[in-house]
């Protein structure tokens, strides 16, 4: 990879390591009945509100990022070698790991907790048919709904191309509304709430970076100040767009300059995980079932001393962001080793044999 790229590969490894942590908290920490000690429970309802509230420097920045990579297939690509290259390759990972999230979440509940009862219309992964499933997947309800956005997202960005300013403006109109007016299906609500910065990256994302480069935020800290205040007031009033297009812009920033006074190299620990995404994406989501449906009947029983408990509720995010992380990269070497990288990586499709005379 080209040195001048590390920073935003950086990036894309932070905001992985926030969806992990964000899904380990949410399957986590609100099921937790059992707690000994008050402070456990204080505890547990810091990392659910400090989970709400990185929400818009999460998925933001990460499409913000996904858009801007792919600006190159927006207008220069056919057709034809985006599609084998920017759809199918994505369409392959979401559909294979679909269904073996489906058949392992499927598995796990049934294993460690046969009594809990899932709502099956909510989750393709919790679905308990195939015609569930596929539905689940077609309105986006899935645990791997970032990969069902990318094709969205990649497509109608090709198609609009032309279109950039006035889409922009309904994207943003919708990205607003939707926390108004939200859809039945969760995961279509994330979909349209993200596009815009997707676009954004992907039709604006170069010259936001040129600007960004050579901007001097220290000059112009009163006005970042006032936007600051400005964006913050109106996340509370459940108007997020503002404070997330700072976030990308800050986190550009800072990843950037420190890029400029210090040495990155390749096998920073942040490079290795942005280069890995999708790995640890995919699979994160199994491991982090499997430990909470475990632990939550551990403590919800009240098995373990008062300080094991305590120590658990302050480190289990971090625990779950590391052996999540080791997981997806150790699956995604085996996957090269031994498939051809087919878990994360479509077949290639024969070539078509010249014709002979």
């Amino acid at each position: 990879m080209k040195q001048k790229a590390l920073w935003i590969n950086q990036i894309k490894g932070l905001c992985i390591c926030l969806v992990v942590i964000y899904h380990s908290v949410i399957t986590f920490y609100p099921h937790l009945s059992g707690l000994q000690h008050p402070l456990s429970g204080l505890l547990a309802k810091c990392w659910v509100y400090f989970n709400l509230y990185l929400a818009p420097f999460r998925m933001p920045v990460f499409f913000f990022i996904s858009g801007y990579l792919i600006r190159r297939y927006i207008d220069e690509v056919n057709w034809r070698t985006s599609v084998d290259k920017r759809i199918w390759s994505i369409l392959w990972v979401l559909a294979l790991w679909g269904v073996l999230q489906w058949q392992a979440l499927s598995h796990l509940n049934a294993w460690l907790a046969p009594e809990r009862v899932l709502a099956t219309s909510s989750n393709a992964a919790y679905a308990d048919s195939i015609s569930g499933f596929l539905r689940g997947m077609l309105t986006a309800s899935t645990s791997l709904w970032y990969l069902y956005a990318l094709l969205v997202y990649f497509t109608l960005c090709k198609l609009l191309s032309r279109w950039k300013l006035p889409v922009l403006g309904l994207l943003a109109v919708a990205s607003v509304t939707i926390n108004v007016v939200p859809l039945p299906w969760w995961g279509m609500n994330s979909v349209v709430r993200n596009m815009i910065y997707y676009s954004m990256g992907a039709w604006y994302g170069a010259q936001l970076m040129t600007w960004m480069k050579g901007v001097d935020l220290r000059r112009l800290w009163l006005a970042v100040v006032a936007f600051g205040i400005v964006s913050v007031a109106l996340w509370f009033a459940n108007v997020p767009l503002l404070l997330s297009l700072l976030s990308i812009v800050a986190i550009m920033k800072l990843f950037y300059s420190i890029e400029q006074r210090y040495a990155v190299r390749s096998g920073n620990l942040l490079n290795v995980i942005g280069s890995n995404t999708i790995a640890i994406y995919t699979t994160h989501r199994i491991l982090i079932e499997a430990f909470s449906l475990f632990l939550i009947a551990e403590m919800n029983a009240a098995y373990w001393p008062v300080w094991a408990e305590l120590t658990l509720i302050v480190i289990y995010p971090f625990v779950s962001l590391l052996v999540c992380t080791l997981a997806g990269l150790g699956m995604r070497k085996i996957s090269t080793a031994l498939f051809g990288d087919l878990f994360f990586s479509p077949p290639t499709r024969p070539s078509a044999a010249p014709a002979t005379r």
